[in-house]
């Protein structure tokens, strides 16, 4: 099977190859949250690059909790417009676009200063740097039901506006993760306890978009393959949740990893485990597919041709996801159609402080994001201080505007 055969989604529609990219946080809205001018450029430069599936960064589908400064929001479609142009520059190359609709609960900056929810009052544990999430409240049970009901509007919404499908972000230690992990899940109610109580509220969330929007409509669901953190979720765990997610209608299952706490989508785990230094979460997924009757993706540090083809080997594997090379390389996917053997790398971080480490590695990754959307080349020698200094001065300006704009609402 190659990499750039058509794929036929469960709904009956087709995508034009087997590579998808996968999300990664732009922080790219204008003032209003919405989708920028730059946000809309960068998204036509990957689909000129040829590209079958764009999976979106982060959509919040509450404006009091965001996951940084600059994201998008969608509460309602007073930007309908920039919504619109931003689905229709995704797919002007035949390919389609999903957006991914999101949470944060406790992963929220302190500075955005509003009030920080999760599933129960479990703090950050990330050494000096804790204090810059501010300890959560714990939900409660109307409160979940809010949640649950945004990410049913938000789905509804992106149909209207165009979108493909929309990705339902259940990973990386956002809201619906922390469902899922009994290391920040401590609730003794139907929300709690064993995996199915743990899963209920996206098994909800599910179930209330798939009936909420057309059959052709694309529904997808990111989980962890496993938190990489003793006493988290676990693989048996994550087999669990997909056994649960196979009848509900769903069109893909990507599986990724780790959470801000052990940040194993970068390659890093927490637990002990080592972690291959490409398709990082393939040999998770390997098990996990042999429960799945829904296509499955696998994401996690894919930069060369030759591990996308050996992803797409995998039985049970459907689609390849590819994030930080796409940054590097809007062009990969027709680079490596024309026989052309592209390697995007970023520069290695050798600092010793993990956490730090991991930053600055997220912001090297923007900096290319803000170099395509502005219509120049990466940079893929961008030195990691320089990049982490860069983004630190602008959260500052972004983290103003979104308080500002909070103010006025």
């Amino acid at each position: 099977m190659s990499l750039f055969t058509t794929f036929t989604l469960p709904n009956g529609l087709q995508l034009p190859n087997r590579l998808a990219k996968a999300a990664m946080e732009e922080n790219l809205a204008n003032s209003d949250q919405a989708p920028s001018e730059q946000l809309i450029r960068l998204y036509g430069a990957w689909a000129t690059g040829g590209v079958g599936l764009m999976i979106t960064g982060n959509v919040m589908v509450d404006r009091r909790a965001m996951t940084g400064p600059g994201g998008v929001v969608l509460e309602n479609d007073a930007q309908a417009v920039q919504f619109e142009r931003w689905a229709k520059a995704a797919k002007s190359n035949g390919g389609q676009v999903w957006m991914q609709i999101n949470h944060p609960g406790r992963q929220m900056p302190a500075n955005l200063g509003q009030t920080t929810v999760a599933p129960s009052e479990v703090p950050m544990d990330l050494g000096n740097f804790s204090k810059q999430f501010t300890p959560p409240r714990e939900l409660t049970a109307n409160e979940i039901e809010d949640v649950k009901n945004r990410f049913i509007h938000a789905a509804a919404l992106a149909e209207k506006f165009g979108f493909d499908g929309v990705q339902i972000h259940a990973a990386h230690g956002y809201l619906l993760s922390q469902f899922l992990s009994p290391i920040s899940n401590k609730r003794k109610d139907q929300w709690g306890g064993s995996i199915e109580n743990r899963a209920r509220l996206l098994v909800n969330v599910v179930k209330g978009i798939r009936a909420a929007v057309r059959p052709q409509f694309a529904v997808a669901v990111k989980i962890n393959s496993a938190d990489f953190q003793r006493g988290g979720f676990s693989e048996d765990d994550a087999k669990a949740v997909v056994k649960m997610l196979n009848p509900l209608g769903l069109d893909l299952i990507e599986l990724s990893g780790g959470s801000y706490e052990a940040p194993a989508m970068q390659g890093s785990a927490r637990d002990g485990r080592t972690l291959a230094r490409e398709a990082y979460f393939l040999e998770f997924a390997k098990d996990i597919a042999t429960v799945a009757t829904v296509p499955i993706m696998v994401t996690g540090g894919i930069r060369r041709q030759a591990v996308a083809e050996q992803v797409l080997a995998t039985e049970g594997i459907s689609l390849v996801g590819i994030a930080t090379a796409l940054a590097l390389n809007p062009n990969l996917p027709d680079e490596w159609k024309q026989g052309q053997a592209s390697v995007p790398e970023l520069r290695t971080i050798k600092w010793n402080n993990k956490v730090l480490a991991s930053l600055a590695y997220m912001a090297m990754v923007k900096y290319q994001l803000n170099r395509v959307s502005q219509g120049r080349d990466p940079n893929a020698q961008v030195s990691p201080a320089f990049a982490l200094l860069q983004q630190q001065v602008g959260t500052f300006f972004r983290t103003r505007q979104y308080r500002k704009w909070m103010m006025q609402e």
